[in-house]
């Protein structure tokens, strides 16, 4: 005869309470923190303006004069730019016989304003001026700058791993079992994540000049930081037993990570590196603002000079640019990891 358990007495149940006393304390506390700091990066004044944007793009209020807004700010970058437009007698070398594909010459003719000699006045005179316009010769440009800018940041990557990797085995636990050489290797591993790819770009473009050399070296550094701390936790989480089997035989450290940790931790490794190889094209832009080379650096100098139709073109490609490698980036790891 089988006796079955009583059901619990319901008398003193209650619906359990969603929050708690020090849950709601700790919720006024951040509603304070982020409406005191919100005063100070001045959230309400964006707000207005962005609100004041779109009402007087849609025209529903009208704009301030002397206000920017969005609209404006937009307004400003079409139509993309395109065509590149030189004056002939700039160009080195130039031969009207031997013109770029799709290129012709164009006649301007100006008036300009001449000091005379004699009678030390300004007199107007027709100038004409042949110009070499290109049709898609801005593209061109930009597109051997967005090559360049993807070269900074393969090679940026190429960088971290080379010194990420002998970093991360120096501070692995299951590694190094010395605990001076794994402080050290784990020190430089944070100076190196803790610097700001802007802020040592800026130094080795001193030390280097103006061009990529400071660019690979800004995303390799700060790469290597990054990777040296995920290979080493990835290394230290692989599976024990056989680094243990393998050190009963009595093999060494290497061959141990060779053949024990290696094709345990290789997809994971492989998955950090497309991660920061995808960081580093985007860096690689924000640094050339610098002058560390790629399309950043023009993008700096177009905005410089008010030519915002350049811009435009220039913030399009990088659009592109990153939305092919995330594509690309998403294939490559559902196929490897």
């Amino acid at each position: 005869m089988s006796h079955t358990a009583p059901p619990p007495a319901l008398d003193n149940w209650t619906f359990p309470r969603a929050f708690g006393t020090r849950t709601l304390l700790v919720l006024l506390i951040a509603f304070a923190v982020l409406f005191y700091t919100g005063q100070r990066v001045e959230v309400g004044r964006m707000l207005s303006l962005t609100g004041n944007s779109i009402l007087s793009a849609i025209g529903l209020s009208e704009k301030a004069e002397g206000s920017g807004s969005l609209g404006n700010v937009l307004g400003r970058l079409v139509p993309l730019q395109i065509s590149d437009r030189q004056e002939v007698s700039r160009i080195d070398g130039f031969d009207p016989a031997d013109l770029p594909p799709f290129a012709y010459l164009e006649e301007v003719s100006t008036q300009e304003q001449v000091l005379n000699p004699g009678s030390l006045e300004l007199e107007e005179h027709a100038v004409s001026k042949t110009y070499l316009v290109q049709p898609f010769g801005y593209l061109g440009h930009i597109a051997v700058k967005t090559l360049e800018t993807l070269e900074i940041a393969l090679w940026g990557t190429v960088l971290a791993v080379l010194l990420g990797l002998p970093l991360a085995m120096l501070g692995a636990h299951n590694m190094m079992p010395l605990a001076l050489p794994r402080f050290v290797a784990r020190s430089l591993v944070s100076f190196l994540r803790a610097v700001p790819e802007l802020i040592s770009a800026l130094f080795l473009v001193i030390a280097y000049g103006f061009g990529p050399i400071a660019g690979f070296l800004a995303l390799g550094l700060h790469g290597a930081g990054v990777l040296g701390r995920f290979f080493a936790d990835e290394m230290e989480h692989a599976d024990k037993r056989p680094q243990e089997a393998l050190a009963a035989i009595g093999a060494g450290r290497l061959a141990i990570w060779r053949m024990a940790v290696l094709p345990q931790v290789l997809p994971h490794h492989i998955g950090s590196t497309l991660y920061v190889l995808d960081r580093n094209v985007r860096m690689a832009t924000v640094i050339g603002l610098v002058g560390a080379g790629g399309i950043g650096q023009e993008l700096k100098g177009r905005y410089d000079m008010y030519e915002y139709g350049h811009v435009g073109t220039i913030l399009l490609a990088i659009f592109l640019v990153v939305l092919l490698l995330d594509q690309l980036s998403g294939r490559l790891r559902r196929r490897l990891l």
